[in-house]
């Protein structure tokens, strides 16, 4: 495929560039192009693999008539090769510089006091469940848990290959309607929930912070209702004094982890925070009138007085409920990311 041709020359382009004497003195430029490196790599072997597939399938396709019991075998080529060209056509939609990189969620329950907050803790294992059928690691870093059920808010960064370029397609409002759990006289309620999403910039995109604009706390970790409080105060809590911007990280054991962990979150929401407002200024002098992601209603999850999901922004609609509370949500996911690239190119 002249495609991938073309991304092997540029391998190994690149990989001559990484043999230089000088490459490492810039480390932060180096550790960017080796992590380019790395999912141009992936990519590639993709690309060989599916070219290989459909080599065999030819040769398949020759000998069926000859032998019956390759039949089965044929189907799971295909099986193999319709997989792999979801996935390459899924990453040719990814548009956005930083869609390759690690993502930050922060899930904030919003209105419907215990019902939002137990809401928040069920999009928070539908999304744990989404990166492990997906093969993501997923770090909780910090949870305030609500004092009767739920969770108040939730963050974890998703480390894996466009771990960002796929969830960013989760920002927004989350809605659901449903029996309460909590209502003694079985009423229907409707919560809602905030997801917001940015990318893990890591050390590559350097972003300036001063120390004299920075407030640091520390206190003790702790779970569900005030309980298994730690004796020691490792709890970390940043507040960014210009932007009012406050991150906290309680996920490790030792107050200096918790600490790198909160500055790297905070490095993050300050870039997207930059990012934001220069493409608002953007969109001014075009002329451009664009809702804000996490402003609005994206999806409602409706288990009373029928069952359905309908993501607002494509018209998808899934009516297995349960099987997106268990992860599978990525038809909403590309649905949205496809008809981003059709506005673009419209």
């Amino acid at each position: 495929m002249i495609i991938f041709d073309k991304q092997s020359i540029k391998v190994s382009t690149m990989e001559e560039e990484t043999q230089r004497e000088d490459f490492w003195n810039n480390p932060q430029e180096a550790q960017k192009i080796l992590s380019e490196l790395n999912k141009l790599r992936k990519l590639v072997e993709k690309g060989k693999k599916l070219s290989g597939i459909l080599e065999s399938l030819k040769e398949f396709s020759e000998l069926l008539g000859e032998d019956e019991t390759l039949e089965e075998e044929l189907k799971q080529e295909l099986e193999t090769a319709r997989r792999l060209l979801e996935e390459l056509e899924l990453q040719a939609l990814f548009t956005d510089e930083y869609d390759s990189y690690n993502a930050v969620v922060t899930i904030h329950a919003g209105a419907g006091g215990v019902d939002a907050q137990d809401w928040a803790e069920m999009l928070l294992r539908m999304y744990t469940r989404w990166a492990e059928r997906n093969g993501f690691k997923l770090e909780i870093v910090d949870t305030s848990f609500g004092e009767e059920a739920g969770i108040k808010s939730a963050t974890f960064i998703v480390k894996g290959d466009f771990a960002y370029g796929l969830l960013k397609a989760e920002r927004g409002v989350h809605r659901l309607v449903r029996i309460s759990p909590f209502d003694a006289a079985h009423r229907r309620h409707t919560s809602f929930a905030l997801v917001d999403v940015i990318p893990d910039i890591g050390d590559e995109v350097d972003v300036d912070i001063r120390p004299e604009d920075l407030k640091i706390d520390t206190f003790r970790a702790s779970g569900p209702g005030g309980q298994y409080v730690n004796k020691t105060e490792s709890a970390v809590r940043i507040t960014h004094i210009p932007t009012g911007i406050v991150v906290e990280c309680q996920s490790e054991r030792s107050q200096h982890q918790n600490r790198e962990t909160a500055m790297r979150i905070l490095k993050a929401r300050l870039f997207a925070l930059e990012k934001e407002k220069r493409e608002k200024e953007l969109q001014a002098i075009k002329g451009e009138r664009r809702d804000i992601a996490w402003g609005n209603q994206i999806r409602s999850y409706i288990l009373h007085p029928y069952t359905l999901v309908k993501d607002h922004r494509t018209g998808v609609e899934v009516g297995n409920i349960q099987a997106v509370l268990d992860g599978e949500i990525d038809t909403f996911i590309s649905s949205y990311l496809k008809s981003v690239v059709l506005k673009i190119n419209g």
